[in-house]
């Protein structure tokens, strides 16, 4: 982990922005340490402490993980360990910096002072005194947290760099504490960009700078003519770009720019436009879930998703909440989520729409919308993109192609009363949610939060409250609707079930033959039992299908009675995210685990199995039909495998079609219209025991005598019969004549 790291940064350094940067602690450093117990008070933070009898040794330092270059002392008792660890550099600047940037280890808790002042903290809580305990075990020292410090934080000369590491128990098992501080100078990106509030015709473009400077996109249908710009002179290092009056379903490339030169651009800075809404336009969906922990799990997740779809471009990246562990801090979410990602196509060109998780949160407070969760995104909560303004930046909805998302909020609380989700007779967020579904009339309905209503993974759905009363509160709702899919994370792991309905009880109440609305495993590969669910546009709503998939960043734990009785599918032995393609009346969704493979896979259909009754005029000469669904096709007594067939229909015959796997049938019967306007002859030759079989109700007259006498009415389905005595002129013509005609 820590060869990628380095070898990361040495790329940074090297190739992004060499002549700009400067380091100035690496890892591997040397730092003077204390690490008997002591109580320092405060003066150990300053400049001028005489550190002479401390020891010293080279990072990374710590114990317990094994992994350490320096092992520092605990006190000798695993069960009354010393709570508080510190260490001193000195660091010494030849000149001026426009910024810093700040990246360190720590296991539990830790805080960082330059020359006396406290400049980071995370994992504490004021006051720090040296027998204060860390909120939470960090992550066992594997993640470097990141933070972009103003250039005049220190000076030209010597600078005290002062760091005390807290363990969250006395019988905690180890301490890491590594450190790296770069200098910069130039301007350039250090976060992003990323994109938000995909439309049919806008585009958000939002980045970092390291320093403050101007904002400017320069975009285009043409890369080579970049002819567009939008541009804004107020100095800042925050920017939120708006590219507006664009095209619906184009390509559009762009760089970042200030007003005197090019920050960043490559081939990878493109992005399309929405379609226009309910195009059947193939849509594919990436979904991530408790994604933001810097782990070589989210490394592997994400190379793994890129590498199955290719150069595939991907038209939305759905997040699941705890998208920066552990506590939703901006540091957190630039080392966390930004830093992992920004350098894979996927944050340059696919609109990002989140959902926040409980850590989230844990930066401000669970009634607060001020964390950076809601600063670093930018939410359609005025109805922007379709469905009714939500007016909360917790949860919104929106339109893209054929498909209506709706992202909810879990975890957040609203008004005076601190009403959630599940509080469902008063909540804002459920009063918006049932006037979003009614109001909605996509084909497709995909909602996802953070808290699962189904799991036994790391979290328990009959024991932890909030993800029951969800189940009980908020799924019949869904379930009175046209709702399809339901994403959620929190647990760290992948659990899906099969199309079900009705069950809002714990897991013992769950009854296959009761609450599964299909025995299959939808999977839709082959195997035994696999066809794809199918629904209906209308309503009532056949069912939905509900995928925890909380492993795009780790994989922890599971309960005792793991995997949930209401599963199909359980994976808790590796991370993994959600790969969705959505075309027409076909969804299939993908979970790629980290090492590359399709572990689970499934489809739904909606309005297939069709029988159709084909109604023609006579004497139609060619007709085509059409399959009902997207996929493979074979067609009875007929060569042809396209989805359309074309034929000479024969009045009162079937055809019918079905997919390879004998999944799907559709039926067409093939009926003149009894009501349709046209005259016509029908020549019969002459002789003995002819038969006229007549095909809609017809008056029959003839030059000569008929048996059954002329002017006589016969109805669709009746014949007459010439008998062996019958004589007429060779030739004779019968004429037959159809009232009336609609089509």
């Amino acid at each position: 982990m820590q060869l990628l790291l380095k070898t990361f940064l040495f790329i940074l350094l090297t190739c992004c922005c060499a002549s700009a940067q400067s380091i100035l602690v690496t890892s591997g450093d040397t730092w003077k340490y204390l690490d008997n117990g002591s109580d320092q008070g405060t003066a150990w933070r300053n400049v001028g402490f005489n550190d002479a009898l401390w020891a010293s040794g080279n990072s990374e330092l710590g114990y317990g993980e094994g992994d350490e270059t320096t092992v520092v002392s605990y006190g000798g008792n695993p069960d009354t360990k010393h709570i508080t660890t510190y260490f001193r550099k000195v660091v010494t600047l030849s000149s001026t910096y426009n910024s810093f940037i700040l990246r360190g280890k720590r296991d539990d808790g830790v805080a960082i002072y330059f020359n006396g002042v406290q400049i980071f903290k995370d994992g504490l809580n004021e006051p720090i005194l040296y027998n204060t305990l860390a909120t939470n075990a960090a992550d066992d020292g594997q993640v470097w947290l990141n933070a972009t410090l103003p250039g005049n934080i220190l000076q030209v000369g010597q600078n005290t760099i002062a760091v005390e590491i807290h363990q969250t128990a006395i019988n905690s098992s180890d301490i890491t504490f590594d450190f790296e501080l770069i200098g910069q100078n130039s301007t350039y990106i250090s976060r992003g960009p990323y994109l938000q509030m995909g439309t049919t015709n806008s585009m958000q473009v939002r980045y970092r700078t390291n320093v403050a400077t101007s904002s400017k996109i320069n975009y285009g249908t043409d890369p080579s003519n970049l002819n567009s710009q939008v541009s804004d002179n107020i100095d800042k290092t925050e920017h939120v770009v708006d590219l507006i009056n664009l095209i619906p379903n184009t390509k559009y490339y762009y760089n970042v720019a200030n007003s005197t030169e090019v920050i960043q651009s490559s081939a990878q800075h493109y992005f399309y436009t929405a379609p226009t809404v309910g195009t059947e336009k193939k849509t594919k969906v990436w979904v991530t879930g408790d994604c933001g922990t810097g782990t070589s799990t989210q490394a592997n997740v994400k190379n793994a998703f890129l590498n199955y779809v290719g150069n595939s471009y991907i038209d939305l990246w759905l997040l699941l909440g705890d998208n920066a562990y552990s506590s939703g801090h901006d540091y957190e979410y630039q080392s966390l989520f930004f830093e992992p990602y920004q350098n894979s196509r996927t944050m340059k060109q696919t609109p990002i729409f989140p959902a926040p998780g409980n850590h989230d949160y844990y930066s401000s407070s669970q009634a607060s919308r001020s964390g950076a969760y809601f600063q670093n995104f930018t939410l359609p909560t005025n109805g922007e993109i379709g469905g009714p303004p939500s007016y909360n930046e917790g949860y919104y909805s929106y339109n893209y192609a054929n498909i209506h998302f709706i992202s909810l909020d879990s975890y957040g609380t609203e008004t005076a009363s601190l009403y959630r989700l599940s509080d469902t007779l008063n909540s804002p967020q459920i009063a918006w949610l049932k006037a979003d579904l009614a109001a909605n009339t996509q084909k497709w309905t995909i909602v996802y939060w953070h808290h699962p209503p189904y799991t036994m993974g790391s979290h328990n759905s009959d024991t932890e409250l909030e993800l029951r009363y969800i189940r009980e509160k908020v799924l019949p709702i869904l379930e009175r609707n046209n709702v399809d899919l339901v994403l959620c994370g929190h647990s760290h792991n992948y659990e899906r079930t099969r199309l079900i309905k009705g069950h809002y009880g714990l897991e013992t109440t769950f009854s296959a033959n009761t609450h599964n609305q299909s025995s299959s495993s939808g999977r839709y590969d082959g195997t035994a039992d696999s066809c794809p669910y199918v629904k209906s546009s209308a309503l009532p709503n056949k069912g939905i299908v509900y995928v925890v998939s909380g492993s795009a960043g780790w994989v922890s734990g599971i309960q005792g009675s793991y995997p949930h009785d209401a599963t199909v599918y359980s994976n808790s032995a590796t991370g993994g995210s959600i790969y969705l393609e959505i075309e027409g009346n076909r969804l299939d969704s993908k979970w790629i685990s980290e090492n590359g493979t399709v572990a689970d896979q499934f489809t739904i259909m909606k309005d297939v199995n069709k029988n159709t009754e084909v109604v023609i005029t006579p004497n139609t000469p060619s007709l085509s039909l059409q399959a009902s669904w997207l996929g493979d096709y074979a067609w009875n007594g007929y060569s042809n495998t396209a989805k359309t067939l074309t034929i000479n229909p024969v009045i009162g015959q079937s055809y019918f079609v079905e997919d390879s796997r004998q999944c799907l049938r559709d039926t067409f019967t093939i009926k003149v219209n009894p009501n349709c306007v046209n005259n016509y002859q029908m020549t019969n030759e002459i002789g003995g025991n002819s038969l006229i079989k007549f095909e809609a109700s017809q008056t029959i007259s003839a030059s000569n005598k008929l048996q059954n006498g002329t002017g006589v009415t016969y109805n669709a389905g009746n014949s007459i019969l010439l008998s062996n005595g019958f004589q007429a002129n060779s030739g004779a013509v019968f004429k037959a004549e159809i009232k009336s005609c609609e089509n």
